[in-house]
């Protein structure tokens, strides 16, 4: 068996297209439930918005490196780590915001921000902390990653979707209304579509690595969570907030992270995995904690 860090998935040209399609149309939709008062909300709640923001782009993924360095995970897998913490959040983030209680309005402004924050800070967030990590910076050297077109390539699918859909929120709005929450529902469905598929084309490789990116990738979503959550509650935060900031840093949009890592690094084996289970993983976490604040609520 080929080391981790010597394999290369396999994934169609064609498909590696319409995921990034449906990337789109995730952000997309994203943009559609977005309004302006979602931006204007950054100066009504500037200390909620400030904690969101420190905690999703700078201790995050300063945080998943030293988990790298503690677990001692191979090159590969510290890139795939890295590169999900420097994903922005998802639309699940708002509905497991929902579903637990949180300030529902503060997360779909996150969200919001994230995202557009996203498309500089992503590709260089990732550059910098790869050039420093002490095991992977040698191979991500060797992959030769230009941060000037992972941007113009998040830009592509990530920035024109989110424009057009705020587009069409200001200037349709009827039509909005109608198509949102289908829409929504729809992008998620095909992203887990095509986290499945990508799975499945490459089935056993991923049998034969899950064992060492599990405990990583679980490590790391909890913390993820906590980072939020205590960040908000040290800031003074009501639990209202903190639950938002919570998913909002937990919920990474690992599909992203997949059509980036097939687009630019050719399907390394450790960042594939890791972003394959960190995509079941995070909605699987995602769901128990939502629950579990949403019960404890009910019976507090």
């Amino acid at each position: 068996m080929l080391p981790i860090d010597e394999v290369r998935l396999n994934f169609n040209p064609d498909s590696l297209q319409i995921l990034n399609i449906v990337i789109g149309f995730i952000m997309f939709g994203i943009a559609l439930d977005t309004k302006l008062e979602d931006f204007k909300r950054v100066v009504k709640v500037p200390l909620a918005m400030t904690v969101g923001i420190v905690a999703q782009f700078l201790l995050l993924p300063a945080t998943t490196y030293g988990l790298s360095l503690a677990l001692q995970v191979g090159p590969s897998i510290a890139l795939g780590m890295l590169l999900v913490a420097c994903c922005p959040p998802g639309n699940l983030s708002n509905v497991l915001t929902h579903r637990c209680g949180g300030n529902v309005a503060l997360s779909v402004s996150m969200t919001a921000i994230s995202n557009a924050l996203c498309i500089v800070l992503m590709p260089v967030n990732f550059a910098f902390w790869g050039a420093l990590h002490p095991t992977a910076s040698p191979l991500l050297k060797t992959i030769s990653l230009s941060p000037l077109d992972m941007t113009l390539h998040i830009i592509a699918i990530i920035g024109l979707p989110f424009v057009l859909g705020i587009w069409c929120a200001i200037k349709l709005p009827k039509l909005t209304a109608r198509i949102k929450r289908p829409a929504g529902l729809l992008s998620i469905f095909l992203l887990v579509v095509f986290i499945v598929g990508a799975i499945a084309g490459n089935w056993q490789y991923f049998m034969d690595f899950v064992g060492l990116v599990l405990l990583a990738v679980v490590l790391q979503d909890a913390m993820a969570f906590a980072i939020g959550y205590f960040c908000a509650r040290a800031t003074g935060l009501a639990e209202y907030d903190r639950k938002a900031i919570a998913m909002e840093v937990g919920v990474r949009n690992a599909g992203l992270g997949l059509v980036l890592i097939f687009a630019f690094f050719e399907g390394l084996g450790g960042m594939a995995v890791v972003a394959g289970v960190w995509g079941f993983w995070d909605l699987i976490a995602g769901l128990i904690l939502a629950e579990w604040w949403r019960k404890r609520k009910t019976t507090g």
